[in-house]
């Protein structure tokens, strides 16, 4: 069994201070501070172009930031090139050299560093043991599937024994159910080895599925890091809301703490962000799991919205509908099938939009007018 890749590392695995980066003028990270503990499954999300691979890149050694202080297991790394680093990175494509077997492979880090041919090919066989690919050690990695050649360019990253394992998107090129088993087997690798990975994905089903933490990026800055249940179920702020996951959404205005008002009638929410007071404008946001269509009955009220179902998908175990007032506003449910029930309610219903005001979150409105 490999060694656990923590135990001579200090508390803190990586630590960010102050970075800053820019590329002909134009800022990409800006002062950025990171810590990410030994052991801890670390997943960076965000759109395109707010700096998640330039993040990994400079942690890697492939970039040198412009200001600030990068630390593993304590020491300055900074200045120090790439090869020099205890760190490995598992990119999207597998990069196998294609004339050596797949031991041959896992062995090439190891080989690298000196180890004799015995002691490289007993390091490359635990590493293969530890991925469940033992019985193909001597397969070519054309022999492989896709998944199992992932598996194997994981194997060969761990195998060098690093500090930190970097992982740029390294499922974007499988299909979903391959996905879904290296999401598994990502997840069991990390936790035997208690082993530090910071993960680089746009795939939120991933980060969420996986990591221990996550951070939110938005040009060139984190916006939020916490556990994922944490920032799915109180975002800091409304973009974080909108990001992550997904959201009915209420334009409104705040007339008292935890009542707002908005075209579509009174809404009360639990939360109101920071800084927000009456007469501010909000937007009001409500996770599609929490909220509720009910048959129309008796008067409408505070979070009881009148509306007309739209449709009704059914998507595996559960039922996605969708609901539009008179005025154009789509709200969105998601509850569970159940088994053997076929009835389903019909587009042109009236309903009830209703949800708790312990789901609904107002936040300050950003957007133009």
């Amino acid at each position: 069994m490999p060694r656990n890749l923590t135990s001579d590392t200090p508390t803190s695995a990586v630590s960010l201070e102050g970075v800053s980066k820019s590329y002909d003028g134009r800022r990409v990270l800006a002062d950025l501070s990171l810590e990410v503990a030994a052991g801890e499954f670390l997943a960076i999300v965000g759109p395109s172009g707010s700096g998640k691979t330039t993040v990994m890149r400079i942690i890697g050694g492939f970039e040198a930031p412009d200001a600030g202080t990068v630390r593993i297991a304590g020491e300055d790394v900074t200045e120090l090139p790439a090869e020099r680093r205890s760190v490995n990175t598992v990119f999207q494509s597998y990069a196998l050299f294609p004339h050596m077997s797949v031991i041959e492979n896992v062995a090439y880090g190891p080989r690298m560093r000196g180890l004799s041919r015995r002691d490289r090919r007993k390091k490359a066989a635990e590493f293969l043991d530890l991925v469940r690919l033992s019985d193909f050690a001597e397969r070519r990695p054309h022999e492989l599937s896709g998944g199992m050649q992932q598996r194997v360019a994981l194997a060969r990253a761990l195998a060098n024994e690093p500090t930190v394992l970097l992982l740029d998107e390294p499922l974007g090129a499988l299909d979903r159910k391959l996905r879904d088993e290296m999401q598994r087997e990502l997840r069991r690798v990390q936790a035997e080895l208690k082993a530090t990975f910071i993960y680089v994905t746009h795939d939120q089903d991933e980060a969420f599925g996986m990591a221990d933490r996550l951070a939110v990026m938005r040009e060139g800055r984190f916006e939020q890091i916490g556990p994922p249940a944490e920032i799915y179920d109180r975002p800091v702020n409304g973009w974080v809301s909108l990001f992550v996951g997904s959201a009915n959404t209420i334009a409104a205005r705040v007339e008292r703490a935890g009542v707002l008002q908005a075209d579509i009638g009174t809404i009360e929410a639990d939360y109101l962000a920071p800084g927000l007071a009456a007469g501010d404008r909000a937007l009001v946001a409500i996770r599609p799991e929490a909220t509720r269509f009910v048959p129309q009955a008796g008067a409408s009220g505070a979070n009881r919205i009148p509306a007309v179902l739209a449709d009704v998908v059914a998507i595996g175990p559960s039922l996605r509908l969708r609901a539009a007032t008179a005025g154009g506003l789509a709200f969105e449910s998601v509850v569970q099938r159940h088994a053997g029930d076929t009835s389903e309610p019909l587009p042109g219903t009236p309903v009830f939009v209703t949800f708790d005001a312990t789901a609904a979150r107002a936040y300050r409105d950003e957007r133009p007018n």
